[in-house]
Formats: structure tokens, C-alpha cells, sequence
């Protein structure tokens, strides 16, 4: 069975999206172990509420609730759905941490440095964390590449310059000159800065092939680490290779701030724009100063 978060107060099962309704009811059934009593304290009809959780599982092809005369409970599945779902909205409560969702690359940087804050940071594709940020789960929307933001015109703030690497396994082909890359094999990372050194190859000429897309830079690393045949550009700051295509995959990293309404938020991104530039630098990233 296959479940995955899927808005604030959703999750999707199989492929299919059950609302909070279904969860409400399985909580409240959970307590009172009775369908009329939830039906009474969710103030819908004892057929309603039974209609709500036979529908979902026809839907699931499994029991959520077992019946007898004693009472409802419900069953090891049903538990676990609830389960699920409960850790998905503590998740997205409101915090006094600064709640920050953000690339992989950035994510282990504000992981990383010294810094006087306390932060609850979520790392993920750029792409995943602007969806957290749309619905307002983050306070802060943190990018390894700001593509997102120019696509969308939205005020990004600089915290640091990094830029790609070339990666191989060391005992792959040594690559002197932009010739030497020709019809190389390549391991993408979605939703990374590598954009930069596709269009640069293109830009110059250079056949290559992408053979796989991986979710994460570290993924890439593995694979690349582990064969002879490919290629990957990453970060610079987190891992070691060769700069050939430094100067045309330069790139900021950058935040976005969601929330305008918690004065910490600022704070903490003036402090990485100034005193925490230091931080950043010894993580192996470029100062914006």
C-alpha cells in the first residue's frame, strides 16, 4: 500500500485522495468506539458517518473497522491510516521554530552552520519544498537553484554562490577539455542546478546522454562513485570534482520568505546575510559579500 501526503489535510492512498473527513471520523471512532457516538460528536447522521467509512473502504479494498455488539474499533489498517495522518499534521503545526522546507544542497547548509535560531528544516527537491511553501506549511522556502523564483517572479534573497562539479569514479575516462566530455553518460538530479550545465553543454556543442534522474545529489554521488561509465555535475560545496564547467554553472542559493508575520524569520535571514556569511563561507560556499 502506497500513501503519501498530499495537501494540508489530505493524504493520498493507492493514488487515490481521501480528505480530512475520512481521518476525522477514524479519530473520533478511535476514542469512542461507538459510530453513533462519533456521528453525534462530528454532528453528521449515524448513515453519513457509515456511509463515510464504507465508501473508503471499497475504495482501499481492506476493513478499517471491525463491528460487534460490544462496539466499533478499528482495525490494524485503520489504526496505521490514522497513524499517517496524525504524524503528517503535527508535522505541519504551527511552531515556534523557524520552519524552513528547502533543496537538498541549502538543507544541509542551514543544517550545518552555527547559527543562534532554532529551526525545524524539512529537506527535498526545490520543487517539493515550493509546494509546502504555496500552502503556507514553511516559513521560509529555501532553493539550491532559483529557477522557481524567476520562473514565478518571486523575491528571492542571496545567501551564498556555489557552483557544479564534475563527478566521476576515479577510475573513469580523465576529462582535460570541453571535447573530452563528448557523448559522456550522465546521472540528473531533478529539481537541482544541473539545468546550468546542460544548457552550457549544448551551448558549446557537446553530445551527451542522460541515462537516469535521480531525487537527490547524494544519489547521484552513489552512482557515479560506482561505475566507471558515468558522469554527474554537483555541488561544489559538498562534494569534490572537477570544475571544468565552474564559471558557467555559478548559481545563488537562496531563500524566500513565507511568513512576514513572525519576527524571527527576518532575524534569521539577516543574520545569514551578515554575520553568518562567515558560517557559510567554512561550509564551503561562496559569500554573496
Amino acid at each position: 500500500m502506497k500513501i503519501k501526503s498530499n495537501g494540508l489535510i489530505n493524504l493520498e492512498i493507492n493514488g487515490k485522495i481521501y480528505d480530512y473527513k475520512l481521518y476525522e471520523s477514524l479519530n473520533s471512532l478511535n476514542k469512542t468506539q461507538s459510530q453513533r457516538k462519533s456521528a453525534k460528536e462530528l454532528n453528521i447522521s449515524h448513515a453519513v458517518f457509515n456511509r463515510r467509512i464504507k465508501k473508503a473502504e471499497e475504495k482501499l479494498e481492506f476493513k478499517l473497522v471491525n463491528n460487534s455488539s460490544s462496539g466499533s474499533e478499528l482495525t490494524k489498517e485503520g489504526l496505521m491510516l490514522l497513524e499517517e495522518y496524525q504524524k503528517y499534521t503535527n508535522q505541519i503545526s504551527p511552531t515556534d521554530k523557524i520552519t524552513i522546507g528547502g533543496g537538498h544542497i541549502i538543507s544541509g547548509l542551514l543544517e550545518s552552520i552555527k547559527q543562534p535560531f532554532d529551526l525545524s528544516v524539512y529537506s527535498s527537491t526545490d520543487i517539493d519544498a515550493f509546494e509546502l511553501g504555496k500552502r503556507g506549511v514553511v516559513d521560509i522556502l529555501a532553493l539550491d537553484d532559483p529557477l522557481i523564483a524567476f520562473e514565478r517572479d518571486l523575491n528571492f534573497i542571496p545567501i551564498a554562490f556555489d557552483y557544479l562539479v564534475l563527478v566521476a569514479n576515479e577510475n573513469s575516462k580523465k576529462i582535460k577539455s570541453l571535447k573530452d566530455m563528448e557523448n559522456l553518460r550522465f546521472v540528473s538530479v531533478k529539481g537541482s542546478a544541473q539545468r546550468l550545465a546542460w544548457d552550457s553543454l549544448k551551448h558549446y556543442d557537446i553530445p551527451f546522454t542522460i541515462v537516469s534522474e535521480v531525487n537527490s545529489q547524494f544519489d547521484a554521488f552513489k552512482m557515479v562513485k560506482n561505475s566507471e561509465n558515468l558522469y554527474s555535475f554537483l555541488n561544489a560545496s559538498f562534494f569534490k570534482g572537477n570544475p571544468i564547467l565552474q564559471y558557467d554553472t555559478r548559481h545563488v542559493i537562496s531563500l524566500i520568505q513565507v511568513n512576514d508575520e513572525k519576527e524571527e524569520v527576518e532575524q534569521f535571514i539577516n543574520y545569514l546575510q551578515n554575520e553568518g556569511q562567515k558560517e557559510i563561507v567554512k561550509q564551503g560556499f561562496m559569500s554573496i559579500k
